[in-house]
């Protein structure tokens, strides 16, 4: 009786995290491959996805970058005028 049951949802929350992470990864993959040889930079990539935040865009170019779907071949003024990235599905 005395015995308190802890509940943990870590791995849950990660689970659901990764799985998240997968979908937006495929969503952002799948318009820099409309985007073809030209490239695509992430305000238009944010303009393709807009019920997605800014940070769920932007955040799905590392993973892109590290697992080789995307490459980095330059870079192009946005609408605030900065330079960003140009991306495209990478050639390999």
């Amino acid at each position: 009786m005395g015995e308190q049951l802890t509940l943990s949802f870590d791995t849950s929350a990660e689970a659901e995290k990764s799985i998240s992470h997968s979908r937006l990864e495929k969503l952002v993959l799948g318009v820099i491959e409309r985007a073809g040889d030209a490239g695509i930079i992430a305000d238009e990539i944010r303009a393709a996805l807009p019920q997605l935040a800014y940070s769920s865009v932007t955040a799905r170019f590392r993973a892109l970058l590290d697992d080789g779907s995307i490459e980095v071949i330059g870079t192009r003024r946005g609408a605030t005028g900065r330079a960003q990235r140009v991306y495209i599905k990478s050639r390999n």
